[in-house]
This record gives structure tokens, C-alpha cells and sequence, in this order.
């Protein structure tokens, strides 16, 4: 495995795909204007391009399905008195189109029905407009039709305004006012808002029914033009444009808080041509058109990023492109978009962006639910403030050839998302509930064992700093002999081997086992007291069971303070240095035996054990010395380093310092 992993995509594969001369649309006379617009624009039905015409402004329309060499003559949109600068199609309505012109107007055409291009007649007749709009005082630069209500078109001025019109009423009813010319508008899926760009390099987003900016932030810092488009039902707008080094940016701004764009500007390339965004909803893809050049680079957006899919290179530049509508793509051959662009000013050419797949039946996974040609509100509605997305079709009707079937979908799908918090509110009772049962336990505890059932002795203590192996063997042995001697391993300390000489005495075989390690620290130390007498004074007479209990009330309370110190030295596990001290096994009759008053070998027991804290705390404070004067050493050699020694010698006594350090410290 090399260790790379391949993200997962429905469109990693696209490809683009050119189309020959032969399909192309010829014989055109594409406008060689220099104001910066797309040129083209394109519905399923039909394609518009502003044309290179005399005497007064003029844009052709041509059918998508009439392909080929176009004829010498043919019919033109004409009525401007200046050359027309951008047109735009009805999302609405296949056949209605406005136009912006160098005269200042907008005007509005419907393609008359049948229209065709391919007629027998010598002279055809051009179309004139249906509606003029007049208002802007300088050349109408951009128009573009509102994607959710119908009939209400905003066009962008060289007067600095952008006027919003309501096409049935022939006037503008809203105005927005930039501080220097417009270069790129695009609205908000659900028409509300309005993202513009500006040569002042200001990105402005608007409310448009406020007519005021909610956010201007600073765009992009080139002198070249910025282009923006919103990303469909995101709340994201994506621009390119040019950096001060004259590189070509992308970047994608987050509309709540566009202070500055989302992990900042992404660098391109350094080529000088603007680049043109298309975004498609669909697929969730960003495709970037460079002017000047003949590449189409394409990127999938995916957790606030844009992730690089792949680029169509032609040696054809383009001025002009126009993307389709995704309800006119083909579906039969998998085609996810399709862009037609302008090629040396005499033929357009499409270009199908296709999903590799042979399978022969629709591919619903690549065609989700596209917006139709219903709004979603009127005019007259969106101006008093309705907000609400377009229904949407389902293109596997499209694939049959039937008529586009509405899909009914919910137009905020978050709202259907913010019950799953509190539906995960009981699954954390339930693991909450497990915590109480431990709490419940501890308050049914039973009452303490009585001090006849616990006797034991010291060793269920110490067999926690026991080897468990030798613990098993001695076990054994005492099962094997209990009143024998039996010799200890050379290996142990003098305390633990004390200890477990202690556990033979015949006190503790008569308790049961299974109370040896339950018994209260109080019983045991009872029991090491009795097994110590019994060690110590062999030769004392039997002690009385009354006796007995009197000695071991007298000794509890020695041991209770002594228990701290005790503890501490059994978990030390003194060093096997000190001198070992074996005590034999006595015969059963004299372990029995004691004397109530006798106290002078439990004092001797913990004076031993007093003097082995002593030796282990001088010897501890020794080292403790050692080590100070070995790091004061090291500090002077580092300090003197190159006066006396070669640094070569200083490095390896320092390091031999340093590990006796270490070895002294563990």
C-alpha cells in the first residue's frame, strides 16, 4: 500500500469534450467590443450573441438545434442606436430576453414563434423589441433576470446604479448606488440578496428590497475586473479576479461574515485573462472560464473548499462562454453541463462536460432535482418582501420525454435537522443511568465482620510487595509440612521473609482462608502480634484465652500508630544490602505459647524498623549530595567549555556525568 487515499467523488472523472467544425454554429459575426461580459448566453431553445453590426446596435438569436454553416443573411434582434453590450434569457420563459446597450437602454424581446434561421426567403425581417426601459443616464453594462420571481430584472449602469425593474409595470422601482462602476452581478438563489462587484475592488452584498449594502468588504486588490456568482442555495459567493502581482485569484466568501474570504485568496495561474464563474447547483461543481485563453478548469465544493476535479485545454482561445441551464443537458449520454463558447469571433462551439458511465438507463445519482420554469412568486409579491425558492423538476422525466414532473421539496432543508439534538437527549440518560448502580451498591453494604471470623496475620499485607511465583511456592511447602522448617530464598529481604515465617503460626491455620485478606488492619496487626510473641518467647508458658484477648487490646493500639510506618517501609521493598535475619520454625506446643506481658520483642520490631527508615533516609540524602555536586560540576565544565579541555572531552565527561545522574536518580 502506498499510502494515498483517493477522495470520493461522482464527478472526479468528468471530462470535457469538443465538438467538430461541422456542429459547430459558423459564419457568425461575434462583436469585438471590449466591455468585459460573457457575450453569449444560452437557454435549452436558444442561443443569443451580441453581434458586430452597422449603423446601430444589434445581437443575433440562433435555435441550439441548427448547427452548421449559418447563412449569409439572417434575422437580428435590432433597436438600439449603440452596440449591445449583454443580454440575458427569462428562467422563466425560453423566448423572452432583455438587452443592455452603449445607449443607456434596456429593452426586452420575445423570439417570435417558429422563429428559424434556415428560410428560403431573400430578406428576413429583424425582430424589434416588445418594451424599452429607460432611466440610466450612462451605457447599461450588465442585465440579469431575478432566478426566483418573475419579471423583475436588474441592470447595472456606468452611472454607478443598479436599477431593479419590474418588467410588467415598465418601471424601476428599487435603485442601488456603488461607488464606482459595476463589473458582475449574481443573485441569491431565492432572489433576495444581490452580490456586486466594483472597480472601486469592493465586494458589496445587498439586501435589494433595502436598497442598501448589508456587508462591503474589500475584494480582490488587482487593477484587472473581479467577477462574482452566488453558489446557488450556499450561503457562499465565490470570485476571481487578480492580486496585486497580477495573479489570478479565486475565493470563497462566507455572506454572514465576509470580512475576508474563507482560508483566503487560492492563487491560479498568472495568466492576464479575466476568469468567468459558472456555478452549477447540481453537481456542485464551480467551473472558471479564462478570457484570452482556451481552458475550462472545474472544481468540486466540499466542506468550505474547493477541491481541483480537472480542465479542459483547447489551443482555441475564447472571448466569450455561456453555460446551459441544467434542465437542457443530455441526459441520455450523461452529460452534466454544457458550455458554449466563442472561437476567433466566427463560430461558437459547444463543449459537453460528461460523467464516464455505460450504463443505459438513467443515472440518478448525477442528476439530482434541478430548478424549473415555475417561479416561485410574482413580481408584485417579491416586492413586498416574499422570500422563497423555485419548485423544482425532476429530470428522470426528462430522460422519458415526458413533460418535466415538479418535485416538491422543502425550500430550508436545515429546519428538518434541528429536532435530531433532542432526539439524542435520551441516549445520553441512558448512558447516564449505569453511574447511579455503583453509588447504590455502596449504601447496602453489610455490617463489618466480627473480630473472631477476620483473625489473620500480616502476610495478606505484605504479599502485595511479594513475588506472586515465590508466594505460590511457599503455599505449597506449607501444605506440604506445616510444622517443619523450611528455608527461605536467598533472594529475599530480611522484612518480607520475617513476614512470611509469621504466616505458618498455627493461630492463623485455625481461622478459615478466605477471611485472611478481608480482615480489618486492626485483626491482622492482632495477628501479627501474637505471631511475633510466639517467635520471640518460645519457651513461655500457654497463655488463657482471656489472656490472649488482652494482649492483643493492648497491642492495638501501638499498632494503629505505627500502621503509616509500617506501610511506607513494607512498599519500599528495602534493598537486599542490608543484613538478612532468619528466624526458625518452632514446634506447634511453643507457638502457642505467650506471655501477656510481654512487650519488649514488638518494641525491638519497630526500633528495627525505625533504624532501617533512618539508614534508607541517610543514604537517600547522601545521594541527594552526590547528585548536586555532580550538577554543579557539569555547570562549571559547561561554563569553562574550550578553556582547558577539547570540546570533545568536555561532551563525553558531561555525558558520563549525566548518566550517573540518571543511574542515581532511578
Amino acid at each position: 500500500m502506498s499510502g494515498r487515499f483517493v477522495r470520493a467523488s461522482k464527478y472526479r472523472h468528468v471530462f470535457g469534450r469538443s465538438t467538430r467544425k461541422e456542429q459547430c454554429y459558423d459564419n457568425l459575426r461575434i462583436s469585438k467590443n471590449a466591455w468585459d461580459t460573457n457575450i453569449v448566453k444560452a437557454n435549452p431553445h436558444y442561443i443569443s450573441v451580441n453581434w458586430e453590426a452597422g449603423g446601430g446596435g444589434a445581437f443575433a438569436v440562433i435555435p441550439i438545434n441548427e448547427k452548421g454553416r449559418l447563412p449569409e443573411q439572417m434575422p437580428l434582434f435590432r433597436g438600439h442606436t449603440s452596440a449591445v453590450l449583454d443580454t440575458d434569457w427569462s428562467p422563466f420563459d425560453d423566448s423572452f430576453i432583455a438587452s443592455g446597450s452603449d445607449d443607456g437602454k434596456v429593452f426586452l424581446w420575445k423570439v417570435p414563434r417558429g422563429f428559424t434561421l434556415q428560410t428560403e426567403a431573400e430578406e428576413q425581417d429583424d425582430v424589434t423589441p416588445v418594451a424599452k426601459l429607460t432611466g440610466h443616464s450612462r451605457k447599461v453594462g450588465h442585465v440579469l433576470f431575478n432566478p426566483a420571481a418573475e419579471n423583475i430584472l436588474a441592470s447595472a449602469s456606468g452611472d454607478y446604479k443598479i436599477k431593479l425593474w419590474d418588467v410588467e409595470a415598465g418601471s424601476s422601482r428599487l435603485e442601488l448606488k456603488h461607488d464606482d462602476i459595476v463589473q458582475s452581478l449574481s443573485w441569491s438563489a431565492n432572489g433576495s440578496l444581490l452580490v456586486t462587484t466594483s472597480r472601486d475592488k469592493k465586494l458589496r452584498i445587498w439586501d435589494a428590497r433595502q436598497q442598501k449594502p448589508a456587508h462591503v468588504v474589500p475584494g480582490h486588490s488587482g487593477a484587472k475586473n473581479s467577477r462574482a456568482v452566488w453558489m446557488g442555495e450556499h450561503d457562499r459567493v465565490a470570485t476571481t479576479g487578480f492580486s496585486r502581482m497580477s495573479d489570478r485569484q479565486l475565493g470563497l466568501w462566507d455572506i454572514r461574515d465576509p470580512k475576508e474570504p474563507i482560508s483566503g485568496f487560492q492563487i491560479l495561474d498568472s495568466i492576464s485573462g479575466v476568469c468567468i464563474p459558472f456555478w452549477d447547483d447540481g453537481s456542485q461543481c464551480l467551473y472558471l472560464a479564462g478570457k484570452g485563453d482556451g481552458n475550462i478548469r472545474y472544481y468540486e465544493y466540499e466542506h468550505d473548499k474547493f477541491e481541483y476535479l480537472s480542465e479542459y485545454k483547447s489551443a482555441d482561445p475564447q472571448r466569450g462562454v455561456a453555460f446551459l441551464p441544467k434542465r437542457g443537458v443530455n441526459t441520455h449520454e450523461n452529460e452534466v453541463m454544457r458550455a458554449f463558447k466563442t472561437v476567433n469571433d466566427s463560430y461558437i462551439e459547444p463543449i459537453s462536460f460528461i460523467v464516464p458511465r455505460r450504463a443505459e438507463v438513467f443515472q440518478g445519482d448525477i442528476y439530482p432535482p434541478t430548478t424549473g420554469t415555475r417561479p416561485a412568486m410574482s413580481a408584485a409579491e417579491w416586492f413586498d418582501g416574499k422570500e422563497a425558492f423555485p419548485p423544482k423538476i425532476d429530470l428522470e422525466s426528462v430522460y422519458a420525454g415526458e413533460e418535466p414532473a415538479e418535485v416538491f421539496l422543502s425550500s430550508m432543508p436545515p429546519k428538518q435537522k434541528s429536532p435530531s439534538p433532542k432526539a439524542s437527549s435520551p441516549v445520553k440518560k441512558e448512558f447516564e443511568q449505569p453511574k447511579q448502580a455503583p453509588a447504590s451498591s455502596e449504601t447496602q453494604r453489610g455490617p463489618p465482620p466480627k473480630m473472631e471470623e477476620t483473625k489473620g496475620s500480616i502476610a495478606a499485607m505484605a504479599s502485595k510487595f511479594v513475588d506472586k511465583d515465590a508466594e505460590e511456592s511457599d503455599d505449597s511447602e506449607d501444605d506440604a509440612s506445616s510444622f517443619e522448617e523450611v528455608a527461605r530464598p536467598s533472594e529475599r529481604n530480611a522484612l518480607a521473609s520475617r513476614m512470611e515465617e509469621k504466616t505458618s503460626s498455627p493461630l492463623e491455620k485455625k481461622e478459615p482462608q478466605s477471611s485472611d485478606r478481608n480482615a480489618p488492619l486492626t485483626t491482622r496487626m492482632e495477628g501479627k502480634t501474637a505471631s511475633a510473641l510466639d517467635n520471640d518467647s518460645p519457651q513461655q508458658p500457654p497463655l488463657e484465652k482471656s489472656d490472649l484477648n488482652a494482649s492483643n487490646s493492648a497491642v492495638t493500639s501501638s499498632s494503629t500508630q505505627s500502621q503509616s510506618d509500617a506501610r511506607s517501609a513494607s512498599a519500599k521493598a528495602f534493598e537486599p544490602t542490608h543484613p538478612r535475619s532468619t528466624i526458625p520454625s518452632v514446634p506447634a506446643q511453643s507457638k502457642s505459647a505467650t506471655n501477656s506481658s510481654s512487650n519488649e520483642p514488638i518494641q525491638d520490631y519497630f526500633h528495627e524498623i525505625k533504624s532501617l527508615l533512618e539508614q534508607q533516609s541517610k543514604t537517600m540524602a547522601s545521594q541527594n549530595d552526590k547528585i548536586g555536586q555532580l550538577t554543579t560540576e557539569i555547570d562549571t565544565l559547561k561554563m569553562k567549555m574550550g578553556e582547558t579541555r577539547s570540546e570533545r572531552a568536555k561532551d563525553e565527561r558531561i555525558k558520563h556525568l549525566e548518566a550517573e545522574i540518571e543511574k542515581l536518580r532511578s
